[in-house]
């Protein structure tokens, strides 16, 4: 459920470290074109069932280093496409962390990945970076996101982002 543009309330679904591209979007399916599709091999390696448990809004949680391995864009793709609203994890991978950014997929680097149990209630707000466990009443407050990455969320991505660009200055 999102509460507004950059806050949202969902159900945890918590991974350790170092989970990798090809874990959250395995590499035969690179061809599929589908959103539809794409989303549902999400995790189905690492977390078979994963893409059938998620529902709109639902909130991913990870330890270090999350989206290591390749640059595929598939990933993110594949996490939006099945609902997940945003990623919290203690470290990204640098190229994972702008091609979220890129499809329009909130990343805020946090660290609660010690005491988030699947299944919680979670609540964030991207703008402020507070993250809150509503059954334990815990709240953390990770990085913020910066505003030129706010800006290319606005639009629901990067392409969005240079749409409206484009626009205003009369070349689209």
């Amino acid at each position: 459920m999102t509460d507004g543009l950059f806050q949202f309330k969902g159900r945890a679904f918590v991974f350790e470290d170092d989970v990798d591209t090809d874990a959250i979007y395995p590499a035969p399916y690179l061809n599929l074109t589908d959103e539809k599709e794409i989303a549902s091999h999400c995790m189905e390696e690492a977390f078979p069932g994963f893409a059938s448990l998620v529902r709109q809004g639902d909130i991913l949680i990870a330890g270090n280093n999350f989206g290591c391995g390749s640059a595929r864009e598939h990933a993110p793709l594949a996490l939006k496409g099945c609902g997940i609203s945003c990623i919290i994890a203690k470290s990204f991978s640098r190229l994972f962390y702008r091609n979220a950014t890129n499809i329009g997929l909130p990343a805020i680097t946090a660290d609660i990945v010690s005491f988030a149990r699947e299944g919680d209630e979670v609540s964030v707000d991207c703008l402020t970076g507070s993250i809150t466990l509503v059954s334990s009443g815990k709240i953390v407050f990770g990085a913020p996101l910066p505003e030129f990455m706010l800006e290319i969320l606005r639009f629901g991505g990067l392409t969005g982002y240079l749409e409206d660009r484009l626009k205003a200055e009369g070349r689209l």
